[in-house]
């Protein structure tokens, strides 16, 4: 089922792709509280094998009795697989980042990612920028390094890999963009782990550990459901709206990791990573609003 048709700038459909952004905030920082909790028993290779895995079965229970076998087809087929190794690879760097610094952090590095889809989605989408939000770009930035803090006794090298996953994640949300036009999002919900569910299994044998409990495989199958509504909703997102309006809203996501890192884990975020965090969200809030009146 392709997005609703009529022209992608109407404000109704670009306040409906911001409310499906907001809703990842719901998902995807839980389901990071989960693969930390699982990381601390498990490896994170396992971790990042059964989140896409639980997501291709749960997006096939919702979606194949409905739609049928069609659902798996693509227009473009290469585009979605590389769609979906990007996403593995975000994924991979995420879950093994987040077993050695706490989720606050890691979602404010995370930040770096809309700002990215901003500056990719001139050259790659063709959508416009200005030296304005060029000058916004490089402040967010300097708000990744508040948060990082190279060169001091407060940096750790994990952080690091949030920022490949974010950088990862950005391309990912531009190919998400691309093939929007192309393919309905249900398909591009469940094509996008088709790497990491399958791809993975390859080194399964070396890393596996069979679920100790109960408990810890129910942990392990919500991380798919979690993720599957996540993307969908991303999906669904850029369907609706222009990527460089959307991507500063999944900002909200910070809110829900800093909650579900104080329940879980006691974690609350330092005062660096507080200053860092709202550097970034002001540089690409404004960037989302100057789009927006542009185009207004």
């Amino acid at each position: 089922m392709p997005p609703p048709s009529g022209p992608a700038t109407a404000p109704q459909r670009i306040l409906l792709g911001i409310a499906f952004m907001c809703a990842t905030a719901l998902f995807f920082p839980l389901m990071s509280g989960i693969g930390k909790l699982l990381g601390a028993e498990y490896s994170s290779l396992q971790v990042s094998w059964a989140r896409a895995f639980g997501h291709i079965l749960f997006m096939l229970a919702a979606f194949l009795p409905r739609y049928g076998l069609g659902l798996l087809r693509s227009r473009r087929m290469g585009l979605q697989m590389f769609r979906a190794s990007l996403l593995t690879a975000s994924n991979l760097s995420h879950f093994f980042a987040i077993t050695h610094i706490p989720l606050a952090k890691a979602a404010a590095i995370s930040l770096a990612s809309p700002l990215l889809v901003a500056l990719l989605a001139w050259p790659m989408l063709g959508e416009r920028t200005t030296p304005g939000r060029v000058a916004a770009l490089l402040v967010g930035f300097v708000g990744v390094l508040i948060v990082i803090r190279p060169g001091t006794a407060l940096f750790h090298w994990a952080s690091l890999f949030v920022l490949f996953s974010a950088a990862c994640y950005a391309l990912y949300q531009i190919m998400t963009r691309r093939i929007a036009a192309l393919d309905p999002p249900e398909t591009s919900a469940i094509l996008s782990s088709v790497v990491g569910a399958f791809g993975m299994l390859l080194v399964m044998p070396f890393v596996w550990k069979t679920p100790e409990s109960w408990a810890h495989a129910g942990l392990f199958a919500s991380m798919g459901v979690l993720g599957a509504c996540g993307h969908y909703c991303v999906a669904r997102a850029f369907g609706y709206a222009p990527a460089n309006v959307i991507s500063p809203f999944q900002y909200v996501q910070l809110l829900g990791s800093v909650l579900i890192g104080w329940l879980l884990f006691d974690d609350w975020p330092a005062a660096s990573t507080w200053a860092g965090a709202a550097v970034i969200i002001a540089a690409g809030l404004w960037i989302g609003w100057s789009q927006t009146r542009r185009r207004a």
